[in-house]
């Protein structure tokens, strides 16, 4: 806990009529324990070990959850015990109502954490009417809150996403593992409200959807994690500042498999990381000041895959020491589909072994505007368009089996620099270097 932050005293459950059962309803003891311990000025909630059944929780400012080992909290399969926060209006997420019902529910609160060893269960509750007609409540919902931490718990089959905050600010997620439903951890904020200070470290992930995700986020670290996944490793899709990823490890195929009504269950694992402002919806604001370092990815659709529709702009980003292997889909990509071109993308000291074994790009076919996941593409190893500087410093891609598809697509490039950049032997390849409205071309041994 923080240095300034109170020093929380423990509240007993049992003195509130909570039983921990697992056969009757443990809200209302639950809820009223949390509010006896905001209003003597805070403290800890503790769960020892047990099955505690519940509706919504709402959670207080100053007040902590502890899940001792062999605590579990479980979510009631009756969709009328749970509600939904009052979303701002200005957030177009305000309309969908009931969509952000949960198990837990912080409502401008600050100064709360979820801590130990136990478990959150968001038990599969399924709900015909809800998104694709069986996503139920998350399990954590966030509006408008500071100063949140989350530490060592398990998330377990939520409902839908693990957690979902939006405008909150300062959260901290360590040593949290996140094991099916959909999104791990998914945030956002708005274009004048943007969430801010966000940090997951250590955190494990074994998600049937995107492992992190949303839009408007500044000064964000995602350090030290596994994230398996069958959608997306981590998928942006908005603006974003002072973005930090290092020292990941991404591996597929996912362990949990993906749930989409009316689709086969894959388990395949989609890009690592993608970067898409604008994919779902518009957005406007800029993509800028990424960093991307020491990642390793194993079978994955593509490594590193940066889109921009219009509306918005792409700054500076750099990859550097990312290792990749196992890469089945796409190439990598760096894409503005908008007027403004993407700034400054660097890509340094990276090794990417692709699948190979793709076909011929037809003669004559135009590369189309991306959609919302890794694409095949005219080029097996990357592709860029529409960028002002491409730098690829001691890059080096790997084919097990012949393509015929160039290595390297790049169309209207202003400035691309290509030092120590290595290719795989030509055996099937019918051009190492495909160049369309290139300006300026540095090649350095």
């Amino acid at each position: 806990m923080a240095q300034g932050r109170p020093a929380f005293q423990p509240h007993e459950l049992s003195r509130f009529g909570v039983k921990g059962d697992g056969v009757g309803l443990d809200t209302a003891g639950i809820q009223s324990a949390l509010d006896a311990c905001r209003d003597t000025g805070g403290g800890q909630v503790v769960f020892p070990a047990g099955r505690y059944l519940s509706g919504t929780i709402h959670l207080r400012s100053k007040v902590g959850l502890v899940f001792e080992a062999g605590a579990m909290l479980v979510g009631t399969t009756n969709l009328n015990a749970y509600q939904h926060p009052a979303v701002p209006d200005f957030m177009p997420e305000a309309k969908w109502g009931p969509w952000h019902r949960a198990l837990l529910l912080g409502e401008n609160v600050e100064e709360v954490s979820i801590t130990g060893s136990g478990v959150i269960n968001g038990n599969k509750v399924f709900d015909p009417s809800g998104e694709e007609k069986m996503r139920g409540p998350h399990a954590i919902v966030l509006v408008n809150c500071r100063r949140f931490t989350m530490r060592d718990v398990t998330v377990l089959d939520a409902a839908n996403y693990g957690v979902f905050a939006q405008v909150s600010d300062d959260l901290e997620f360590r040593g949290v593992k996140f094991v099916g439903g959909w999104d791990g951890i998914h945030w956002r904020g708005a274009p004048d409200r943007w969430c801010r200070d966000v940090r997951i470290a250590g955190c494990q992930f074994y998600t049937g959807d995107d492992a992190i995700a949303g839009r408007y986020w500044h000064n964000t670290v995602i350090q030290d994690c596994l994230i398996n996944s069958s959608c997306n490793g981590i998928h942006l899709i908005g603006p974003a500042t002072r973005l930090t990823i290092v020292q990941n490890l991404f591996r597929g195929p996912g362990e949990q498999p993906h749930r989409t009504a009316g689709e086969r269950r894959r388990t395949n694992m989609l890009s690592g990381i993608i970067l898409q402002p604008g994919a779902w919806d518009p957005t406007r604001g800029p993509l800028d000041d990424v960093f991307v370092a020491q990642n390793v990815m194993e079978n994955v659709a593509s490594p590193i895959t940066i889109w921009t529709k219009p509306g918005n702009t792409v700054g500076k980003v750099t990859v550097m020491g990312l290792s990749a292997t196992g890469v089945y889909r796409a190439a990598m990509s760096v894409e503005s589909w908008a007027d403004e071109p993407i700034t400054n993308v660097v890509f340094r000291n990276v090794q990417v072994e692709f699948a190979g074994g793709g076909k011929p790009w037809p003669a004559g076919q135009v590369v189309t505007g991306p959609g919302m996941d890794a694409r095949p593409l005219p080029s097996c190893g990357l592709l860029a368009r529409n960028v002002e500087k491409l730098t690829l410093e001691d890059v080096r891609f790997g084919l097990p089996s012949d393509d015929p598809r160039p290595v390297l697509h790049a169309e209207r490039v202003d400035s691309l620099t290509l030092d120590r950049f290595r290719i795989p032997a030509p055996g099937g390849i019918f051009a190492a270097m495909i160049t369309n409205q290139v300006r300026k071309l540095i090649v350095s041994p």
